[in-house]
């Protein structure tokens, strides 16, 4: 059975709590003194009306990011814990030190990091539908000393294990045979090792603190190779506390949880629940749109997690007796497109849902505590201060940042689009922009003189599905089949692009850059040019031409992407 539960027993340090206490109080104090030197300052009844109608929403979200300092422990994942501590010390690895997961969703995914976090050993969480070259990439950059995999990605980790650095040490966990080798390379076998490893706790004192890396997850690579963002303690705690008080979940509510655990939706929002405030989650090791419902009312879950396209995906299923059978209250997540949101909500009877943005690594989240339909959050009206957030324009061209004759950036007006950006301050765990594993990486999100001179902010970028791709084929000419087949074996699905255009030469300016405006402005629309156009079929596992029929088709939602 792919289902497993991870229940937690809950104990609540005193310590903690009453450092807790005296925290939320500080930072109440904070908002209500801003209140009230906002509104004397402006002085207008439109301020006083604004306040009026948004201090509810914002002191709601204010007051519960300071609860993320709390520490829960529970027994039953315990000693499963302390086994992978003894099993990373009896392997030489210090503080610091990095360790490649490379599995399917499961419950021993959080017993790894967990463990390995408890001696101070990072664990890298790398998407398991990932191959050759970004594979490769995503262990190197890590600098990870060891890979943990599962016999479900033997395979993949064949593909590229002759690139791997020679004292590369590989454990395989699941069924398999002792001692076996891929490519005259032995693999070690982690069942084994953790089942003669000792379950008490190991006499080891930890050096890290609380805003110290705990472990890494990656972006999803659509625009590039994935970069591995540094994720610390407290992020962690903060983004799983975010939820739970956020969204109004309880110690005894029952999550389904079917994301990926090397996403922080999965493995940070959903399985934080359990490890911080005792709520019980239920892993499933992938997403099943046909057994979504039954699996609700099987475990009796009462909350349920959600990411992109999911809820499409259910509503185009068929009516079952369990869609009506189940005890969800609150569905939350992010992705939930404004056209299906009330038929989700009326059709499959939720009562509340939790929409929220954010990137794992990034510094300006929101979040919809208002239930507007089609929102995915807002910025304080009355303390726009407080938690420093803001859209600028960015030239559609190249999405770089527009600035004013004094050099800052340009703040859009209400209703026009433009990039999210978060003011950077290292000593604020809500402002602070850990970064990636690499330091270039790291430099490019990061933006200077945004809201004033010498200030530094966290730049949203765009990730996200793969669109379309824009080739110009040696020759003129390009196999479709034996590009798809090249595609399929070295990108994950989301990362495919769905539409293809055909083009002669390639638009560049007189620098020799990209022009991509054109492209984005025109999309996949059939245009009277040479340049022809292909949509993914995936059901017939093809590549066809985009017809007038077709792209209308598409616009009307008869032909699924």
């Amino acid at each position: 059975d792919n289902m497993m539960h991870l229940t937690s027993g809950v104990i609540l340090s005193l310590v903690i709590l009453g450092a807790v206490w005296l925290l939320s109080l500080t930072w109440l104090h904070i908002l209500l003194v801003g209140f009230g030197l906002g509104m004397f300052s402006r002085g207008s009844w439109r301020s006083i009306h604004v306040a009026a109608h948004t201090v509810k929403r914002d002191l709601t979200i204010k007051c519960t990011a300071s609860i993320f300092l709390q520490v829960w422990s529970f027994r039953e994942l315990q000693e499963r814990c302390h086994a992978v501590a003894h099993w990373a010390l009896a392997q030489g690895w210090a503080e610091g030190d990095v360790v490649a997961l490379y599995l399917e969703s499961q419950p021993l995914v959080v017993a790894l990091w967990l463990g390995l976090a408890m001696v101070g050993v990072e664990a890298a969480l790398i998407n398991y539908n990932l191959r050759l070259d970004s594979l490769l990439h995503c262990v190197k950059v890590s600098r990870a000393r060891a890979v943990v995999f599962g016999t479900e990605t033997t395979e993949a980790v064949s593909e590229v294990i002759e690139s791997l650095q020679s004292d590369m040490v590989l454990f395989r966990a699941g069924e398999q045979q002792d001692e076996e080798k891929l490519c005259s390379v032995q693999v070690l076998n982690l069942d084994a090792l953790l089942s003669c490893s000792p379950k008490h706790s190991p006499q080891y004192k930890l050096r890290k603190e609380f805003n110290d890396r705990l472990f890494y997850i990656y972006t999803s690579g659509t625009t590039g190779m994935p970069k591995a963002a540094i994720v610390v303690h407290s992020r962690y705690y903060r983004i799983a506390a975010f939820g739970f008080h956020s969204f109004g979940l309880r110690h005894d509510d029952i999550i389904y949880n079917c994301l990926p655990l090397y996403h922080s939706a999965g493995t940070i929002m959903g399985v934080g629940q359990c490890l911080l405030f005792g709520s019980t989650v239920v892993i499933r090791r992938k997403f099943s749109a046909s057994r979504f419902w039954d699996d609700c009312v099987k475990h009796n879950c009462t909350v349920i997690q959600y990411i992109g396209e999911i809820c499409r995906y259910l509503l185009a299923q068929p009516v079952r007796p369990s869609e009506a059978q189940h005890r969800v209250r609150v569905a939350y997540g992010n992705g939930l497109r404004p056209s299906v949101w009330e038929e989700f909500v009326q059709r499959f009877r939720i009562q509340r849902i939790g929409e929220f943005y954010g990137a794992t690594e990034c510094n300006c989240s929101l979040i919809n505590t208002d239930g507007k339909v089609g929102a995915c959050g807002f910025n304080s009206r009355i303390l726009p201060n407080f938690y420093p957030i803001r859209l600028v324009r960015v030239q559609q061209d190249n999405r770089e940042l527009l600035r004013d004759s004094q050099g800052l950036c340009i703040p859009c007006p209400p209703g026009e689009p433009g990039m999210l950006v978060g003011r950077i301050n290292h000593t604020d765990p809500l402002r602070r922009f850990d970064g990636y594993a690499d330091k270039d990486s790291t430099n490019k999100k990061i933006a200077h003189n945004v809201f004033k001179m010498g200030d530094s902010a966290y730049i949203s970028g765009v990730e996200g599905k793969a669109g379309m791709a824009a080739i110009s084929p040696a020759g003129g000419q390009l196999d479709l089949d034996v590009f798809l087949i090249a595609v399929q074996k070295a990108l994950p699905s989301y990362a495919r692009p769905i539409f293809l255009r055909l083009m002669p030469s390639v638009d560049t300016t007189g620098t020799f850059k990209i022009q991509k405006a054109r492209l984005q402005r025109e999309g996949y629309k059939p245009q009277e040019t040479s340049e022809k156009i292909y949509f993914l079929n995936s059901r017939a596992g093809c590549y066809e031409a985009v017809t007038d029929e077709l792209y209308n088709a598409i616009m009307e939602g008869k032909a699924s992407l």
